[in-house]
């Protein structure tokens, strides 16, 4: 049975709104449990690759509920966390409230037409949303737009394991397992199950790597995560064009 939240093409903006808007208030506790807590390990190193410094200005696409861009925040880094889901954001500004320093606005918008000027940001980061662009592609050429020469860019998101054997061990556990989270806490299986759904059709760690290459990127590189079950994707826009 096809999931109601995936519908690939023109109508995937709209299902994707109505996943995070039906999520949004669980998000954060989910995600602790069906990771067993390890995606907070897995931003603190996506937030030490970046090297954010005082003074830098940062962008944290598909910002969620603000995890990642509080941490880029707390390094000095002055951050604009950007997201269409209102849903998500309501979340995430219910949370700005209470944290200690740094600069940090949350804006409403799209990743694959950003709403600032060419090269902008000194790092540019998304953490678990390329994965849910209409097309994903063009929102990695919306990020290396608004990056400045030299700007950092960095996607954390679900991979596709190299070993077929632990991949078939993890995507099993992603059909059977962690819908459980969306019907408990949800009363939605399929709000969960969308993630294997969207991962399936999702070129992972090597098509985004691939695709950075071919953009005017340098530095291209992969880090693996518990085996290829996360990844994050790293690149510089390059400094010079030739």
């Amino acid at each position: 049975m096809a999931n109601k939240y995936y519908e690939p093409g023109v109508e995937r903006a709209t299902k994707v709104q109505d996943l995070f808007a039906t999520i949004a208030p669980r998000y954060d506790l989910i995600n602790d449990l069906q990771s067993f807590w390890l995606h907070r390990l897995w931003k603190r190193r996506l937030v030490k690759m970046a090297a954010p410094k005082p003074g830098a200005k940062a962008l944290d696409l598909c910002c969620g509920t603000g995890d990642v861009a509080f941490a880029l925040a707390r390094s000095g880094v002055e951050v604009v966390g950007l997201d269409f889901s209102d849903a998500m954001l309501s979340v995430a500004r219910h949370r700005l409230r209470t944290q200690a320093g740094g600069s940090v606005q949350f804006l409403q918008g799209d990743a694959q037409q950003i709403p600032f000027p060419d090269g902008t940001f000194d790092i540019v980061t998304i953490s678990y949303g390329l994965r849910n662009l209409a097309d994903w592609e063009e929102g990695l050429r919306e990020m290396w737009r608004v990056a400045k020469p030299g700007g950092r860019l960095l996607v954390l998101d679900f991979g596709k394991p190299d070993n077929v054997v632990w991949r078939s061990f993890y995507f099993a556990y992603l059909k059977w397992l962690v819908p459980l989270f969306g019907k408990i806490f949800c009363g939605d299986s399929q709000t969960h199950a969308y993630i294997l759904e969207s991962l399936k059709k999702y070129p992972a760690q090597h098509g985004v790597a691939a695709r950075m290459q071919a953009m005017d990127c340098e530095n291209v590189h992969v880090i693996t995560l518990l085996g290829g079950v996360m990844s994050i994707n790293g690149a510089t826009k390059a400094a010079v064009y030739g």
